[in-house]
C-alpha cells in the first residue's frame, strides 16, 4: 500500500504529496508554501536524509520509517499557531493506540505500562514508549507576507529503525514487537490530526487540548531536570499552564514556569549534574 489520507482528512480539503525519499519534508513543505500552496499539505516520506530536529539537531530517517509534515498557511498569531504542537503529539499518540496491538509496548519486566499509556507525550515534542523515544515533532515557520506564514508541522517516527548513538534511550514500533509500516501509520495519523484538530478549534479549544496532553504526560508528578540555555533547573513536574509552558516546583516550593528547554526524567533529574 503507498501513502495516502484518511477518508476524514479528504474530505476537510488535506492533500497529499508523498515520495520514496527527501532532504527534509519541513524543507519541502516551506519550499512549496513560498511557491504558492494554499496549505493543509502534508509531505510524506518513507526516507529523509538532512532531516531536523529541535536546536537544529540531526533527524536522519532511513527507509521504512515515517517522515511526514503537515503544512498550513496561518493568518493568525504565532503563539497560538506554536500550541498545534500539542495537537500533533496528541494525533500521534491516538494514532499509534489505534493501530499498535494491545500486547506491545510492554514494559522489560513484562508488566506492561502501569500508568494506562503505552505512548507518552514528553515536554514539548517527543513521544516515548517505555520512556524511550520513538518519534519527535518539529514546528518550523517562514513569513509570506505582512498577514501570513507557512508553519510545517513535521512528525518523524521511528517504525521500523532508531539511532544508536544519541545520549537517550530510542526505540521502534519494530523493536516493541508491532508489525506495521510507514504508511499505515500515516493513515492513521492523518486521520486522528483532523479529529484533534477540530478540539483545537482555531485555539479555542486549547484547554481541552492541555488536558488530553496532561493525560498522556510522561514525567508528571516526578523528579525532573530542565537544561535551559546552559543552567540546569531541578523540581517536580507539577503540570503545563494555559500557554503549554512546563512548570516544576522547585525545593523551595516556588512554582517555576518555563518557555523552552531540554527535559530530563529519572537517573539524569536526581543527579547534581546534568
Amino acid at each position: 500500500m503507498g501513502f495516502q489520507l484518511a477518508p476524514t482528512a479528504t474530505a476537510e480539503g488535506f492533500r497529499l504529496e508523498a515520495h520514496d525519499s527527501v532532504g527534509s519534508t519541513n524543507a519541502l513543505a516551506l519550499d512549496r508554501a513560498r511557491e504558492g500552496d494554499p496549505g493543509k499539505l502534508w509531505v510524506v516520506s518513507r526516507k529523509q536524509e538532512s532531516g531536523r530536529g529541535r536546536r537544529g539537531r540531526a533527524w536522519a530517517s532511513p527507509e521504512g520509517n515515517l517522515a511526514s509534515t503537515l503544512l498550513l498557511i496561518i493568518d493568525r498569531d504565532l503563539k497560538t499557531a506554536a500550541t498545534l504542537g500539542f495537537v500533533a503529539g496528541l494525533a500521534l499518540g491516538d494514532a499509534l493506540e489505534a493501530i499498535v496491538p494491545g500486547r506491545t509496548a510492554m514494559a522489560a519486566d513484562g508488566a506492561g505500562d502501569r500508568r494506562g499509556n503505552r505512548f507518552e507525550l514528553k515536554w514539548p515534542n517527543d513521544v516515548l514508549a517505555n520512556g524511550a523515544k520513538m518519534a519527535g515533532i518539529l514546528l518550523e515557520s517562514s513569513m509570506l507576507d505582512a498577514n501570513r506564514f507557512a508553519l510545517a508541522i513535521g512528525i518523524g517516527v521511528n517504525v521500523v529503525a532508531y539511532p544508536q548513538d544519541v545520549p537517550y534511550p530510542a526505540t521502534s514500533l519494530k523493536a516493541l514487537g508491532a508489525n506495521c509500516d510507514a504508511e499505515t501509520l500515516f493513515l492513521a495519523l492523518s486521520d486522528a490530526w483532523s479529529e484533534n484538530m477540530r478540539l483545537w478549534n482555531e485555539g479555542r479549544g486549547l484547554d481541552l487540548i492541555r488536558q488530553r496532553w496532561l493525560s498522556r504526560a510522561a514525567g508528571l508528578g516526578g523528579e525532573v531536570a530542565v537544561r535551559v540555555d546552559g543552567d540546569v533547573v531541578r523540581g517536580v513536574f507539577e503540570t503545563i499552564d494555559e500557554d503549554c509552558r512546563f512548570v516544576i516546583r522547585d525545593d523551595s516550593g516556588a512554582l517555576l514556569k518555563i518557555a523552552a528547554g531540554d527535559v530530563h526524567f529519572g537517573v539524569v533529574a536526581s543527579a547534581h549534574t546534568a
